[in-house]
């Protein structure tokens, strides 16, 4: 695909396994149209197909101002003149997540699909669906004073992509109910003491959110990390302790027996870093 509204970089060397996707239409702030959404859509794939790659971080174009202010005005107003939304997106989108669990056969919930994790780098403004893509994120590395909204409520919206569920499970029912029924505009700062920011940073947000990718990286076998992500997803969707540690013991007698394990008990011993398997 011939990206238009995105950038896609892998690291070399020792950051390999870790993968840059950059929202990029700095001439409208890194606003969100339906080619930025199919393009997403298809580098989350191409991560997903990727030998290495094990962490995804998504960020704005700094030349944009914003991680992403939400959609495109001009979209909106193609909205209007349809007589109703219109995604923009076609028929053949790429669905990576998809196929796992039927609760995330959906945009935005199929990244609890993925067995890649995903650090948002918001280096700037999040609105709409800016701030949902955040959020379906697995971690969130911000910088400080950036503003976030949901937005929806003053466009005669509702929640949207799922952020009515996600949310409370995020920061609890009564924060979200005070950003979701508001709308009102919060900073990251703010965030960050609701527990949405996983770290917050002055500034090289996306310095800040690569240390954190390296540190997954190098302390965490593979096998661990796809793993630990697929048992929160699934246990989010589910009310039942012990159908979660069932599915825990399952895994570590299967675990135990891998190679990774013999490694990090050798490493442990040794007092040196573990040599993974990829």
């Amino acid at each position: 695909m011939d990206l238009k509204t995105t950038r896609w970089d892998v690291g070399t060397g020792s950051d390999a396994s870790i993968a840059t996707i950059t929202l990029s239409r700095p001439e409208r702030r890194n606003s969100w149209t339906g080619r930025m959404h199919t393009e997403l859509r298809h580098l989350l794939q191409i991560a997903e197909d990727h030998p290495d790659v094990r962490v995804v971080i998504i960020t704005g174009d700094p030349e944009g101002r914003t991680f992403c202010p939400g959609a495109d005005s001009k979209a909106l107003e193609s909205h209007v003149e349809r007589g109703g939304y219109d995604a923009g997106t076609p028929d053949d989108i790429a669905t990576p997540g998809h196929g796992v669990d039927p609760a995330f056969d959906a945009d935005f919930a199929a990244f609890f699909g993925l067995d890649v994790v995903t650090i948002a780098a918001v280096n700037g403004a999040a609105a709409g669906v800016g701030l949902a893509l955040a959020c379906w994120c697995d971690l969130r590395v911000a910088v400080s004073g950036a503003t976030w909204t949901t937005a929806h409520g003053k466009l005669n919206l509702p929640a949207e992509y799922g952020l009515s569920w996600l949310l409370p499970r995020l920061i609890g029912h009564g924060r979200a109910s005070d950003l979701l029924l508001s709308s009102r505009r919060f900073t990251s700062d703010e965030a960050e003491r609701m527990g949405l920011v996983t770290r917050l940073v002055d500034d090289h947000c996306h310095d800040a959110a690569l240390d954190l990718a390296r540190s997954i990286v190098t302390d965490v076998s593979p096998h661990s990390l796809r793993a630990t992500k697929r048992q929160m997803a699934i246990d989010a969707t589910h009310d039942d302790p012990g159908r979660s540690v069932r599915d825990a013991q399952a895994r570590l007698e299967q675990m135990s027996t891998e190679p990774d394990y013999h490694e990090a008990i050798a490493a442990f011993i040794e007092r040196r870093p573990p040599r993974w398997n990829r």
